[in-house]
């Protein structure tokens, strides 16, 4: 009988770490069923194949399993991409990335730099109903985001940000991208999503916005031009009605 040891239970939480992680980004990105309908599948097949024995639905199951890989990453290309950002991001592994601490400080600052300048943008918006959607970038680029709008490369400043969404202007309607301390692109288009549990109250922008937090590791703010509420969206999670102070902890928490 072979012995049950370390690297067994090494191997064990590996797997289950995977998993759960694997879980998580589908639980985000909307597509949990799917992740349920795959391990069902999976444990129909190893009920028939390896512990029943079923030589004919194992057989063709087992046709299913040969090709099943190749559809997952064609189906599930995005949420593959994110894993392996995430996983080799810095913040991930900060803490192997000791030589690089002073460097690490100095992008915590010019991240904190802006955030105040967001927050009084996302004030005066709110003060006076004027719609925004505001992405700020995580790990992953949002280049191809990017090309949909109108090239800007500016320092970020308040009043830019009030213009840019300014109800006559050309390029209120789409999405603001911010990345690496600038200003990118305006105008922008965003994935939707299509998410059922998004209250009906709320519009395109809030879909928007939730739809990119699911794509991306991006942070998406939106300034309803209905009631005038800040809200966010992270990871597939959408948080409404945050006031000034909120918004700025959840901004310094981000960067």
């Amino acid at each position: 009988m072979e012995s049950f040891g370390f690297k067994d239970i090494l191997d064990i939480v590996i797997v289950a770490w995977m998993l759960y992680y694997l879980y998580r980004i589908m639980k985000e990105s909307g597509t949990i069923n799917i992740f349920y309908g795959v391990m069902a599948f999976i444990i129909v097949w190893g009920l028939a194949s390896e512990i029943l024995e079923m030589r004919l639905i194992g057989t063709i199951l087992n046709k299913f399993m040969s090709i099943g890989l190749l559809i997952l990453v064609i189906i599930f290309q995005d949420q593959i991409k994110r894993f392996l950002v995430e996983l080799g991001s810095q913040r991930r592994w900060k803490f192997l990335t000791g030589l690089f601490h002073h460097k690490h400080i100095e992008d915590k600052n010019v991240a904190h730099e802006y955030i105040m300048p967001i927050v009084y943008a996302c004030r005066n918006m709110a003060k006076t109903k004027t719609g925004a959607l505001i992405v700020i970038q995580g790990n992953m680029p949002l280049d191809n985001y990017e090309r949909t709008g109108d090239s800007i490369d500016a320092a970020i400043n308040s009043r830019l940000i009030e213009n840019i969404f300014f109800k006559n202007s050309p390029l209120h309607d789409g999405a603001l991208i911010i990345a690496d301390g600038r200003l990118k692109a305006a105008g922008c288009i965003l994935p939707v999503s299509h998410d059922t549990d998004v209250p009906r109250s709320l519009g395109l922008r809030h879909r928007s916005a939730l739809g990119i937090s699911q794509s991306t590791d991006a942070l998406a703010i939106v300034v309803s031009e209905e009631t005038g509420h800040i809200s966010i969206a992270h990871r597939g999670r959408l948080e409404t009605n945050l006031t000034s102070t909120t918004l700025e902890q959840r901004l310094s928490d981000f960067c």
